[in-house]
């Protein structure tokens, strides 16, 4: 069982923590790691707030970088730090106390170093409650990898992952999110996603499909509400699979847009 002596010697951990203007999530999420990980790294983007005096306070080595985007300014936070293993996580997070004793328990197997990195579930706070099913959970997450073997990859600006070279384990507890602290800020986040959507396809050489914009989006509400038994959430599992399936629809439609948009012609006769 897991006690406070058993990380009375801090762990050979680095917490890489980056943030723009969290001011108000930063307390939360450094209270989860403080004491147990030898070692915490904030990285500010830009930030105006009282970030840097929060993080200080906590016992946190604070830098400034300008923002680069997601996957970047994570392998910048990484390379901040100086302990073997490295646990990533956003200033809207929060390591549970069951997370916590499963990340000490790995880091003290004896066969600890045949494993690259460790994923465990990442959990959803949203309106009312914990959503534990649909597409946002379990929502496995690969936060904690060791520094040698393992690099931030995917896209530059959204999707970035972990890419381990080497086998990873998956631990039990969950990694608390609280990313929409109200469902206007959910609905605010489905432009955004969908400018880098667009930009993403251009890049790849990706057209327009009116049968992949019908049908994402319907087979996004079925997976999520049906197969992935989203009802079981109440009206806030419902509300997630409509949105989820409009921000698809969304996304497919600037698509066309920008493949289509023209400007109106000038009507000569109304000069």
């Amino acid at each position: 069982m897991f006690t406070e002596s058993a990380v009375a010697d801090p762990l050979p951990l680095s917490i890489a923590i980056i943030a723009k203007n969290e001011a108000a999530n930063l307390p939360r999420c450094l209270a989860s790691v403080r004491g147990w990980a030898a070692e915490i790294v904030v990285v500010l983007n830009d930030t105006t707030d009282a970030s840097e005096s929060i993080a200080r306070a906590a016992g946190a080595a604070v830098h400034h970088r300008p923002w680069p985007g997601y996957r970047d300014a994570k392998n910048a936070a990484t390379d901040l730090t100086t302990q073997p293993w490295v646990l990533s996580l956003d200033a809207d997070e929060e390591v549970s106390p069951a997370l916590r004793a499963s990340i000490t328990e790995f880091l003290q197997r004896p066969d600890v170093a045949t494993f690259a990195g460790a994923r465990f579930p990442r959990k959803v706070w949203f309106i009312d409650r914990w959503i534990l099913h649909g597409d946002w959970y379990p929502d496995l997450s690969l936060r904690l990898f060791h520094r040698d073997r393992a690099r931030w990859g995917g896209d530059e600006f959204v999707h970035e992952k972990v890419e381990c070279r080497g086998p990873f384990a998956t631990l039990r507890g969950d990694l608390h999110h609280y990313s929409f602290p109200t469902l206007a800020s959910h609905v605010e986040k489905i432009n955004p996603f969908a400018d880098l959507f667009v930009r993403q396809q251009q890049a790849r050489g990706k057209k327009f499909s009116a049968l992949a914009a019908v049908f994402r989006p319907g087979w996004r509400f079925f997976r999520a509400y049906v197969l992935k038994l989203g009802f079981l959430d109440g009206f806030p599992g419902l509300y997630i699979a409509w949105a989820t399936a409009f921000g698809a629809f969304v996304r497919y439609s600037r698509l066309y847009e920008a493949e289509k948009r023209k400007e109106p012609l000038i009507d000569a006769h109304r000069r």
